[in-house]
């Protein structure tokens, strides 16, 4: 099937100059306020390669077919815009606003959308088209189906809620972090994408083709998955539900790992580390528990200060009292898990799913190291999922929050202090007695300032 690079490729797009498009520009935004002289921007069949329209308000104009080579269009507002079959290889489209906007066709080949607002963006099959006597005229031979593609595109970050994505090309993409909630991704080639992070509940992934996909920390709860091929995906820490657990689908998905004597085996491991500790890291070993699932165990007290239980599944586990300092458990499934009254003082708990956890009385603030630099070393929740989680009485001091989810949350009590919760979203959080001096709550939902 085509793809937009070879649509009209033959057919000569009239080249404008930036002070021309700046007049078109000019015209339009007249428009866009009702002023007299206002024209909508017709740039249909346009070469607009390498020029600049950064933070231009280009909504509802029409851009089919296109040519956007390498155009920057960093902040754009491109909203219900019409960019059916445009060339935008290699554009600049960070932070630009896309919603509603028709992509059909399109190729976005190596393009740049990170923190874009795509929502409900229609990039599904196009017909492949001609330039005639003005007029695009659509081909009258079978192979007409024009492609969208988004392969090797940088999208971390963005927002394609609902976005209409079928059938589309979105191979070796880096969609870190994506919004792709009841996104439309049946029969689209995933192949090799970058999805950590990514939030897809309620997507519909029906017959995509997700083979060497990293889904690490991924949403996938309520998400359509019949007949998809993970074939080698990683889905080591992603949420998934428990009816999609036991689908022939994740077989050969690359999943967490259970061990075989679970209680000789984590004792064991256990007095290791604890003997690594002790000597300062000159003997034991040091505790490695990532990728492992140990779900709904009972752990309360152990000692795994600053061991290493990335990607860990521990859904429902009991772990009051424990010492975590300085632990990394990014990207882990720590659903419903009771922290109550835990150390957990400088731990990376970047990307993890804690909804519903239980941190009453921990201790999440920042641990002094004792260098010659006085090191502070702080406890990263960046971007973690701490919706309806109880977090009374907790010490979040100067801690990391920036993008976490803590929507619901019970904060009644917690000290967060020079906290950064920059872009965290706090909808329907209890704040009740919390203390928030020097906190850093710059573009945070549900926040009094």
């Amino acid at each position: 099937m085509p793809s937009a690079q070879g649509f009209g490729s033959n057919t000569p797009r009239t080249k404008l100059t930036q002070s021309q498009l700046n007049a078109i520009l000019l015209r339009h935004q007249a428009f866009r306020k009702s002023q007299p002289g206002g024209v909508r921007a017709n740039l249909k069949m346009r070469d607009l390669s390498h020029l600049d329209l950064s933070n231009i308000d280009l909504s509802d104009a029409d851009l089919s077919g296109a040519k956007l080579f390498s155009a920057r269009l960093t902040g754009a507002n491109l909203s219900n815009a019409n960019l059916y079959a445009a060339d935008l290889r290699l554009a600049n489209l960070e932070k630009a606003d896309l919603r509603r906007a028709d992509l059909r066709g399109a190729c976005l080949r190596g393009a740049v959308l990170s923190e874009a607002t795509m929502v409900e963006v229609d990039l599904r099959d196009g017909t492949l088209m001609h330039y005639s006597g003005g007029e695009m005229v659509a081909h009258q031979h079978e192979d007409s189906v024009l492609t969208s593609e988004l392969t090797a595109a940088t999208i971390r970050g963005a927002d394609l809620s609902r976005a209409k994505i079928a059938n589309a090309f979105v191979m070796q993409t880096d969609l870190t972090d994506a919004v792709l909630r009841g996104t439309k991704f049946m029969r689209a080639n995933l192949t090799g994408s970058n999805m950590t992070g990514c939030d897809l509940t309620d997507a519909d992934l029906t017959e995509a083709n997700l083979s060497g996909a990293k889904l690490s920390g991924a949403v996938l709860s309520g998400c359509a998955i019949n007949r998809t091929n993970f074939t080698g995906a990683t889905l080591i820490g992603a949420i998934l539900d428990a009816a999609q657990l036991r689908s022939p689908n994740l077989q050969a998905a690359v999943l967490a790992k259970a061990l075989e004597n679970p209680d000789d085996d984590l004792r064991d491991i256990l007095v290791e580390h604890l003997s690594w500790i002790d000597s300062g890291g000159k003997a034991g070993k040091r505790a490695d528990l990532s990728a492992l699932d140990l779900s709904g165990r009972k752990l309360d007290g152990i000692n795994l200060s600053a061991a290493i239980l990335q990607c860990i599944a521990l859904r429902g586990a009991t772990l009051t009292g424990v010492s975590m300092a300085i632990a990394d458990l990014s990207l882990s499934d720590l659903r419903k898990v009771d922290f109550t009254n835990a150390d957990l003082r400088g731990v990376n708990l970047e990307r993890a799913t804690l909804t519903g956890a239980n941190l009453t009385g921990a201790q999440l603030g920042p641990v002094h190291i004792q260098t010659m630099s006085g090191h502070v070393w702080r406890a990263n929740l960046q971007r973690a999922r701490l919706g309806m989680a109880i977090l009374r009485n907790a010490d979040l001091r100067k801690a990391n929050l920036s993008g976490a989810n803590l929507a619901g949350a019970d904060l009644r009590g917690a000290n967060l202090s020079e906290a950064d919760l920059t872009g965290a979203d706090l909808t329907g959080a209890t704040l009740d007695g919390a203390t928030l001096d020097m906190a850093n709550t710059g573009d945070a939902i549900g926040v009094a300032v």
